[in-house]
């Protein structure tokens, strides 16, 4: 008689279990858009990422393959005919880590920036300048969740008419 009784409080016990709240674990991280520009020499990766979880500290990589043509310029402004330029081909990148907030997202942007001009130097009387920048294969990924956005396209931008290097 006594397994009777014990069975409809524990039929109770089990339903009031069911009824609880419950913390839900919905993390789903994904990107919404993510895309890149020029702005100036640099490249700015923009993106907004989405199904993080509240107050997470996500790590991000931009990245791209660029190519960057130096020129020396002369104090009238102009680009002697002479062969005094180098380009500078490779991978660049950059990093940081953001918060989502209360809200469970992040909007982000990251520069970066042209390879350097290396041991390129001009002769006297002349000034180093970036004259053209290409980035390709440009990509963005959340290091954290273990995800990526592939950003189409490329961006190209010429600070200097050479005719050799064209956007």
């Amino acid at each position: 008689m006594r397994g009777l009784l014990l069975a409809p409080i524990g039929l109770v016990v089990l339903l009031l279990a069911g009824l609880a709240p419950t913390t839900a674990s919905a993390a789903s991280p994904h990107f919404i858009n993510a895309s890149a520009n020029l702005q100036g020499t640099n490249l700015v990766v923009s993106w907004k990422e989405a199904g993080l979880g509240n107050d997470v500290v996500i790590h991000y990589v931009a990245s791209a393959n660029a190519t960057a043509q130096y020129a020396c310029i002369n104090g009238g402004g102009n680009h002697p005919k002479a062969t005094n330029k180098e380009t500078v081909s490779g991978p660049v990148s950059a990093a940081g880590d953001f918060s989502s907030g209360k809200n469970g997202s992040i909007n982000g942007s990251l520069s970066i920036s042209a390879p350097g001009a290396g041991a390129f130097t001009c002769p006297g009387g002349q000034r180093l300048v970036l004259a053209q920048v290409r980035y390709t294969n440009i990509s963005l990924q959340d290091t954290t969740d273990g995800i990526a956005a592939a950003i189409a396209g490329s961006s190209c931008g010429s600070f200097i008419n050479l005719p050799d290097f064209a956007c």
